[in-house]
């Protein structure tokens, strides 16, 4: 049952005087939910909650965490058909989308647990002393990764559950064992209250202490502004926009105690077409990235909008079946009003620019919010002389580059901005016979492909979803795979402890099994 008050801890409340409502895109009307905004006192109180659950939440054992972890996804399953009912009505995204991304939330939590029981994670490394060593004695020095603190997520629009209230960087920062307080998404606020009450009570089931995890609803940017510059507030995650992303990692930084904020921001996500791909499977390819560009209204931030190919013949053949087959596929919903406007926006100015010839678009008559596709061309020319077509249009929209030849390729690569991803078509030997191509995609992006598609990103511990910025703010890290809990810790060395004094990870005995880097090798000793 949706309420729509705020969670601080384990109490309902609503207290703020603001009020709003999600909104059914498909029925084009706002949802029967009403829901209360977090007021200051409600924020402060949700902090303070965290801080106070921090320390006891930092020094539960792994297997503790990962019971609560598991917990949670049992939790969410168990909410069955009005999380999957809820999640369609806020998004306008279909059943079989809602059921997948909620089996995803579920793997991602479970995957992390799996890796608190094993434990390795928190890279131990341990020097020994050597009292006698000369000229200088060498004091004994153990290394090992500690939580930071009580963190923000901030819900994202177009994944409701996988990058939202229990999505990767919730799922991360509790693995990690910071509190998480989430700011939630207000186009989805109901589906993040049904995620909300299912978290809180795998935190009572498994004993975690209140404030562990709290959830705040907001129609504005305000709770999110005050959750950033609270000073008892050690990190953020968001999934977003460019704006918002750096308005956010401005705020932390211009702090006293300044935090890390991870946002992952904009991507066009460029696919380099090599020879052989023209030569051999140009029309499999096109009818591929046709699919591709225009999976769910093209609301993925790995979405391929940028399309770089050398010209000729077998390129304006690639570019004819592409905008063909584009056309072919039914139109569908995008998540809100005010982001099928963006995008009819965005494909409207980077129609009207200079040089820019429109190849498809789709004209017959639509449903409410329903987007409709648009493949561009240009000259690579023009592409470099104009940075507003390097803009990010969320939407099935995409932006074909005929370069002139490799040379001026490679000279494009390296003037984009950072990208989550980049795909390259072709062959082993195309590879070989362009590495500064290679080269300067590799350069611009956390992720490269091989003869695929960029939609799609699978949750495991080689995964890299970040990049340069603005693909991210920080792109040592990343948000999707196991590795995203490194986000949220930070390395503390201890000298000269005492064996039983240290953390568990440190202690000789190795009594928690883990693999360990003791002076130089990698040992379970």
């Amino acid at each position: 049952m949706i309420s729509g008050t705020n969670s601080i801890g384990n109490k309902a409340s609503k207290q703020g005087k603001k009020t709003f409502k999600t909104f059914d895109p498909k029925q084009n009307k706002d949802t029967e939910w009403t829901f209360y905004e977090a007021s200051s006192s409600e924020i402060d109180e949700a902090v303070a909650l965290a801080t106070e659950a921090f320390n006891m939440y930092k020094d539960c054992s792994g297997e503790k965490k990962a019971e609560f972890l598991e917990a949670i996804a049992d939790e969410i399953e168990a909410l069955g058909e009005e999380l999957i009912d809820t999640y369609c009505k806020e998004s306008g995204l279909p059943q079989g989308r809602a059921m997948g991304e909620r089996g995803r939330t579920m793997g991602q939590l479970r995957a992390f647990a799996k890796v608190l029981k094993e434990g390795s994670w928190v890279e131990a490394v341990i020097e020994k002393a050597q009292p006698n060593r000369e000229p200088m004695p060498k004091s004994d020095i153990r290394k090992m990764l500690f939580p930071l603190g009580p963190v923000v997520v901030f819900g994202a629009s177009n994944f409701p559950l996988a990058f939202s209230t229990a999505g990767g960087d919730t799922a991360s920062a509790l693995a990690a064992g910071c509190p998480v307080i989430v700011k939630s998404h207000p186009m989805h606020a109901g589906t993040g209250e049904l995620v909300s009450s299912a978290i809180i009570k795998a935190a009572e089931k498994t004993g975690m202490p209140n404030g562990v995890f709290s959830n705040l609803n907001s129609s504005g940017i305000e709770v999110g502004q005050q959750l950033v510059k609270h000073p008892k507030v050690k990190g953020v995650g968001f999934t977003g926009s460019i704006k918002g992303g750096t308005s956010l990692y401005k705020l932390a930084n211009e702090r006293d105690e300044p935090i890390p904020v991870f946002a992952e921001m904009g991507s066009i996500n460029p696919v380099v077409v090599l020879p052989s791909a023209l030569e051999n499977d140009s029309d499999a390819w096109a009818t591929k990235y046709a699919s591709s560009i225009t999976l769910g209204a093209g609301q993925f931030c790995t979405n391929p909008g940028l399309v770089l190919a050398v010209k000729g013949e077998k390129l304006d053949g690639f570019i004819k079946t592409l905008s063909e087959e584009i056309l072919k596929l039914e139109p569908t919903c995008m998540l809100h009003p005010n982001i099928y406007a963006k995008y009819n926006e965005g494909k409207k100015e980077l129609s009207a620019q200079s040089g820019v010839t429109i190849t498809a678009d789709y004209k017959k008559d639509t449903n409410a919010n329903t987007a409709k596709p648009s493949i561009l061309k240009v000259s690579g020319a023009d592409f470099l002389a104009n940075t507003k077509l390097h803009t990010e249009v969320f939407g099935p929209f995409s932006v074909v580059v005929i370069c002139g030849d490799t040379a001026e390729m490679e000279n494009i690569l390296n003037h984009l901005e950072g990208q989550l991803t980049g795909t390259i078509l072709g062959s082993e030997e195309d590879l070989e016979n362009n590495s500064g191509v290679v080269d300067a995609l590799q350069s611009r992006v956390g992720r490269i492909l091989f003869n695929g598609v960029p939609t799609g990103v699978e949750v495991n511990s080689s995964m890299v979803h970040g990049g340069p910025f603005p693909a991210t703010t920080d792109p040592r890290f990343t948000s999707v795979g196991t590795s995203a809990i490194k986000r949220w810790v930070r390395p503390v060395s201890f000298q000269d402890w005492p064996n039983k004094l240290l953390p568990l990870a440190l202690q000789n005995e190795n009594p928690l099994k883990i693999t360990r880097l003791v002076e130089g090798e990698y040992t379970k000793n």
